[in-house]
């Protein structure tokens, strides 16, 4: 492959998240896409550490529901 002219550096920037994703599933793949797009992590070396923490898989849109605990008041307390 030609280099494009605006460098080697995306080029090879490129080549190198390419064959970091060819180890990981599809899925894990999209997911550690998504998380890096969020925290604006564009090379390889936010990828990786991405991949090998496995933060992009735990990463959910939606909060933590509250679950049933005895410290919890309620809406009855604060009448």
């Amino acid at each position: 492959m030609k280099p494009p002219p605006l460098g080697g550096g995306v080029f090879t920037t490129c080549l190198g998240i390419l064959k970091l994703y060819q180890a990981i599933d599809t899925a894990q793949a999209e997911a550690v896409s998504a998380r890096a797009l969020e925290i604006g992590g564009l090379n390889c070396k936010s990828i990786t550490a991405l991949i090998k923490t496995h933060k992009a898989s735990r990463h959910t849109a939606e909060p933590a529901a509250v679950g049933e605990h005895a410290n919890l008041r309620g809406p009855g307390y604060f009448h």
